[in-house]
């Protein structure tokens, strides 16, 4: 068996990594598709995904589009759930020989949602939507059972008493024999979770190797700079080649755009004041220009990159970034890039220029030195 981030390939300067330890090779960024052509208020329109998919696939060798059923987030009756897979297909569609150039990677929706029947069910809409016969990956956008992981980082404290309310959630024996299936069947090549922990990786490779059904190639959850839970948490070590060898998906790797440097300077977040009068007005403002996800809808889900800690370590790595001559966002995503658990970073992009950017990046494949990746 091969190792999982080894790299296969590089294609106009865009490292393709082993994802797990099987076949499935995928660029070391890929696009991240939650909010394209959702109801917020700068999202992209069906058309300019188009472009970022002509940009990335077709000119710039990335090769990894994550999606979900339940993508775009925010959606609306306009907009409905499904619709961002309904928009890769029509790409995929208008572009014949499209799909051998990508992995697609898509995700059932968690919780009580998985078991058998609808594992099964829910990849058959997925593939009706994107107009192919077989996913690349399916993941668990979250876990079946109850974990503080699945709340998106809100709070890591286990909760005991949760767990009646989980009392018949699929098993992972359920799981892993659903997808082992799927994989024989043809229509999936490769499994994994999101939003999970290193319980919930290890469980699922054991099960799988116990029922002799391939076991999990990725896991993908939330990773930063100013975020290194898998670092610390054991799933560096549970997914290591020497254990048991399954990728790793980054989302989030800039904050929800906190580590661009853009919320450094201007008025605080409304979300942040206590004080309701001003944080009132300060919203107004906001809403007529706002810089990103922060100072809309978002600001509420995303609080765990603006807090006080949070903040004094963003400072901390803007002004590392200044000292070695480069950008925050420059210095987050190489430092991402970099890590050796990382296969592959999902950035969303909400203009050609931020693509552009990130493709400039990815394309240097110069290290960061020692003192600045500690």
């Amino acid at each position: 068996m091969k190792a999982t981030n080894s790299v296969a390939r590089i294609i106009n300067g865009i490292k393709h990594k082993r994802l797990g330890g099987g076949d499935i090779i995928v660029s070391e960024i890929g696009l991240g598709t939650q909010r394209w052509v959702s109801d917020d208020f700068n999202a992209p329109d069906e058309s300019l995904c188009f472009d970022f998919l002509d940009k990335a696939i077709l000119e710039n060798g990335i090769n990894l589009i994550d999606t979900a059923e339940q993508y775009p987030i925010p959606s609306s009756p306009r907009n409905p759930e499904g619709l961002v897979e309904t928009t890769i297909g029509k790409w995929m569609k208008k572009h014949p020989g499209s799909r051998e150039k990508v992995v697609i990677a898509s995700k059932i929706t968690g919780g009580r949602n998985i078991n058998r029947q609808n594992i099964f069910n829910d990849i058959e809409n997925s593939l009706k939507r994107l107009g192919t016969d077989y996913l690349d990956i399916y993941l668990l956008h979250w876990p079946a059972r109850y974990t503080p992981q699945s709340n998106w980082g809100q709070s890591l404290t286990y909760q005991n008493e949760m767990e009646k309310y989980y009392n018949n959630h699929a098993s992972f024996e359920e799981i892993a024999q659903a997808m082992g299936d799927l994989i024989k069947q043809g229509k999936l090549r490769g499994w994994g979770m999101c939003n999970d922990n290193a319980y919930g990786l290890t469980a699922s490779c054991y099960v799988a190797k116990q029922l002799g059904v391939p076991p999990p190639v990725t896991l993908q959850n939330d990773f930063s700079i100013i975020n290194r839970r898998i670092e610390e948490n054991g799933v560096s070590e549970a997914s290591s080649p020497i254990n048991e060898n399954v990728g790793f998906m980054a989302y989030n790797s800039l904050a929800g755009g906190i580590l661009t440097g853009k919320y450094l300077n201007g008025p605080p977040v409304p979300y942040d004041d206590p004080n309701p009068i001003s944080a009132s007005i300060r919203a107004q403002i906001n809403k007529t220009t706002p810089r990103g996800r922060h100072d809309d809808s978002w600001g509420r889900t995303l609080y765990r990159y603006r807090s006080e800690p949070a903040m004094q370590a963003t400072l901390a790595y803007n002004d590392i970034a200044k000292r070695y001559g480069l950008t925050l966002t420059d210095l987050s995503l190489r430092w991402c890039r970099q890590r050796r658990s990382v296969t592959t970073v999902l950035l969303g992009q909400t203009s050609m220029k931020q693509l552009d950017e990130d493709i400039k990046i990815f394309q240097n494949q110069d290290d960061l030195s020692d003192e600045i990746m500690w």
